[in-house]
């Protein structure tokens, strides 16, 4: 499209101030029509957002606002020291969209009747699909799993259950399995609590579901940090949660920042012994303002452990919560999944709560569900007790700190000086940095779907703000491949970065 007709497009903008919709909502849902139906075409610069505030008639901070939500969707990019453009590959749901904009411009009557809970919590985008298995990352590498151990385990539980796995369970959970999660948590992540503080989840975004429903009111703040996992966000919008981006610098998560943007914010989540997706590891003095921030505002946090068990340097650090309990605070709620260690269709987690919040939550969680699924959780039990739980998680972090290297060796081979990552003192992933001029030719969404097209895949770190992207990068699983699969993938990337793939 002409420079022409992208101007037209944006002079077709209006505000009306007598509308129900705000003025910030108003201007979102037009650009957003203006890109899915092509009159902003793909690699378009937007015009300054104090010029089409001025244009407008309207505040800074509403254009501002609108924007930023449309490059936290995908359908605009930032781009460092240049301005912010139409999204040169949109995501493939917002390619049919697109096609459904010319035919049908009204939405269907079901999605009309949606609540706006509803409505954002259907536009909260979690990740990509991947396309290839290189490179995507929190995939773990379940060919290595003792399945015949697995086998066993299963057969004993259930070839004479006892009645009671037949009938309705405790809404925590499986007992015996909360009591082994409660000894292993002890010795290996120095978590404080018993039992009766342990609810069994279908994972950690139900945990933090549930900790959403019975902690927050409708339009309270929240922290999340910024880059952060995304698949934390929706159960947070379906609780009708304020999402607020908090920056993480080299210590974790900014708690000046925080209390600058929203101090009054009623939770934090956090993954404080591994950032994702950025790696960083929490310093001691970062967990004591947080626990003081929380302290002092009657906050929560919520400590996601995030693939804490696979940490190749030194032993796996103290959780968040054994430092919160030790001071008898009672603050934090710590969550827990089994899907990256052992396989991610188990669909099994836990969250531990404070000692005041059990029983209440117990209740919440019997109100909601009943009670989790018994049918894995027994076998769960008898693999941990028996000790295969730890062996696997052993054989797995010396597998996964061996296919780390040589992913790190891959890039310095295939595409030295362009694209390269440091070792990673834990994870299942690295975030490989832009060199100069790469930076200087793509971003790294064009580099995301540059791969794509080359059998790579490779999600771009900007993907992963909320906000405005303050960085650029790639991330790259290596947990799932084999010496040989990194090896191949990284010719892939290389191709297809340099066009010849």
């Amino acid at each position: 499209m002409s420079d022409r007709g992208s101007r037209a497009a944006l002079l077709a903008l209006g505000l009306e101030r007598q509308a129900a919709a705000p003025l910030q909502r108003q201007l979102y849902d037009q650009l957003r029509e203006a890109v899915l139906a092509g009159r902003l075409a793909p690699g378009t610069r937007l015009p300054a957002t104090r010029s089409l505030a001025r244009e407008l008639d309207c505040s800074r901070n509403t254009v501002v606002a609108a924007v930023e939500q449309l490059v936290a969707e995908g359908y605009l990019e930032g781009r460092i020291g240049s301005g912010t453009y139409v999204s040169g590959v949109l995501p493939e749901e917002l390619l049919s969209a697109k096609r459904r904009v010319g035919a049908a411009p009204k939405a269907p009557a079901a999605d009309r009747r949606l609540s706006a809970r509803g409505r954002a919590l259907a536009e909260v985008i979690v990740e990509r699909p991947p396309r290839h298995k290189a490179f995507v990352p929190g995939l773990a590498d379940t060919s290595a799993f003792p399945f015949d151990l697995w086998g066993r385990a299963l057969a004993r539980a259930w070839r004479q259950p006892p009645r009671a796995l037949l009938s309705h369970g405790d809404p925590g959970g499986y007992l015996p399995l909360r009591r082994a999660i409660v000894a292993y948590l002890k010795a290996v992540r120095a978590v404080d609590c018993t039992p009766e503080q342990v609810i069994i989840t279908s994972g950690a975004q139900q945990a933090l579901d549930l900790a959403a429903r019975v902690l927050l009111e409708p339009g309270d703040s929240v922290w999340l940090e910024e880059p952060g996992y995304p698949g934390l966000r929706g159960p947070l919008v379906a609780n009708g949660a304020r999402l607020v981006p908090v920056p993480v610098d080299a210590e974790g998560l900014s708690v000046e920042a925080g209390r600058r943007l929203a101090p009054a914010a009623r939770m934090a989540v956090v993954t404080p012994s591994h950032q994702y997706p950025l790696g960083i590891t929490m310093t001691l003095a970062r967990r004591l303002a947080l626990l003081d921030w929380a302290r002092s505002s009657g906050a929560w946090i919520l400590e996601d452990d995030f693939d804490s068990e696979y940490r190749y340097a030194g032993r796996p650090l103290a959780a968040l919560q054994g430092l919160d309990a030790a001071e008898g605070q009672g603050s934090v709620l710590y969550v827990g999944s089994f899907s990256k260690v052992l396989f991610p269709s188990l669909r099994l987690g836990y969250l531990v709560v404070p000692p005041g919040l059990a029983a209440p939550i117990a209740r919440a969680r019997a109100a909601i569900d009943d009670h989790p699924s018994a049918i894995v959780q027994p076998a769960l039990t008898a693999f941990i007790e028996e000790g295969h739980f730890a062996a696997h998680v052993r054989r797995m972090r010396g597998l996964y700190k061996e296919r780390q290297a040589r992913l790190i060796a891959a890039l310095e081979r295939e595409l030295g000086g362009r694209l390269s990552a440091a070792p990673d003192a834990a994870g299942m992933h690295l975030v490989a940095g832009l060199g100069p001029e790469l930076a200087a030719r793509f971003s790294d969404r064009d580099l995301e779907a540059r791969a794509a097209a080359g059998g790579v895949t490779a999600f771009a770190l900007s993907s992963f703000f909320l906000g405005r992207p303050r960085r650029e990068g790639l991330l790259l699983g290596y947990a799932a491949l084999t010496g040989a699969e990194i090896d191949a993938g990284a010719k892939r990337l290389a191709a297809a970065i340099d066009g010849s793939g």
